[in-house]
């Protein structure tokens, strides 16, 4: 057993169980990931994509209170980068999230920029690079966005890098840092989409460790990834292949991050995202039930 990493908070998302849509026929429904991801011996979890949990917030808190399980975030995706024109329906929907993340009594809001191809089709919807201007509009409205959530919710954004947006590789999560006011906007470090995207958690947990105010605990298929990388495959098709793996069978190692976070000397949620959309319904449990053993190895 590992020292005890006693300031994270380890928890698991729908992502987990392969929810990746509001309605989706072919994902778990939400009463079964409720279930099972306390039986897996989770406190906490995220609420996935709008819609897919119950959006009352009265019944909510019954479903998740009665199960032992706590809300540690909400999530929206954004595309600030398109400058001012989309600031009403943006602000519209982080309302939506933000109220309801509120009012489950959790602090963050996880922002994930927009794609830049479809994960499903792979179609290209814009260029992968910004340009100037889209980069100045990407981090003033991300500031806005972290001043307005902060004022009107009590919320902290963090900021998601993401495989296929344009805050993905090392290059490019280190201008945004760079052009952002640290007081307004926080990073959400996922391993393995930084991983998937070339980039080395450890080292950017100790370079921007005062921008780390949020988790994502995933790994990736180093062998599926070069392949990956190799042809060009779009994120959509590249997890049904399988690139995100189950701890700790990939990269990079969850224990070196673990302890780097650790010593941040923050509280810090951890949560456990392996994409699997679209899954076996019997498949999340058992994994999420060994993930945890896993992590409690670590001393999370």
């Amino acid at each position: 057993m590992s020292a005890a990493l006693d300031r994270i908070r380890v928890g698991s998302a729908p992502d987990s169980w392969g929810v990746w849509f509001p309605d989706d026929p072919r994902q778990v429904p939400w009463q079964r990931f409720l279930d099972e991801v306390a039986e897996a011996g989770y406190e906490w979890i995220e609420l996935g994509p709008y819609g897919y949990l119950p959006t009352d917030p009265a019944r909510l808190a019954d479903e998740v209170g009665r199960r032992g399980l706590k809300v540690s975030a909400g999530t929206v995706f954004t595309g600030l980068h398109r400058g001012p024109d989309v600031w009403e329906p943006t602000w519209k929907h982080v309302s939506q999230v933000a109220e309801l993340t509120r009012a489950m009594g959790a602090r963050h809001l996880v922002v994930i920029p927009s794609f830049w191809r479809d994960d499903k089709t792979a179609e290209i919807l814009e260029p992968p690079e910004l340009t100037t201007q889209q980069w100045g509009h990407l981090a003033k409205g991300m500031e806005i966005l972290g001043h307005r959530v902060r004022e009107t919710y009590g919320l902290d954004i963090v900021v998601h890098p993401h495989a296929d947006t344009h805050i993905d590789t090392e290059t490019h999560v280190e201008r945004f840092l760079d052009s952002t006011d640290a007081g307004l906007v926080g990073l959400c470090l996922d391993t393995g989409h930084y991983a998937y995207c070339g980039g080395d958690s450890v080292k950017l947990i100790e370079t921007y460790g005062e921008r780390i105010g949020y988790l994502h605990l995933k790994q990736v298929d180093p062998e599926i990834l070069a392949d990956v990388v190799a042809h060009g495959t779009a994120f959509g098709p590249a997890v049904q292949r399988g690139v995100m793996c189950e701890p700790p069978g990939g990269v990079p190692e969850l224990e070196p991050v673990l302890v780097a976070a650790q010593r941040l000397g923050i509280d810090l949620f951890a949560i456990v995202e392996q994409d699997m959309y679209p899954c076996e319904p019997d498949a999340p449990l058992p994994i999420a039930v060994r993930t945890r053993k896993f992590l409690r190895s670590c001393g999370a």
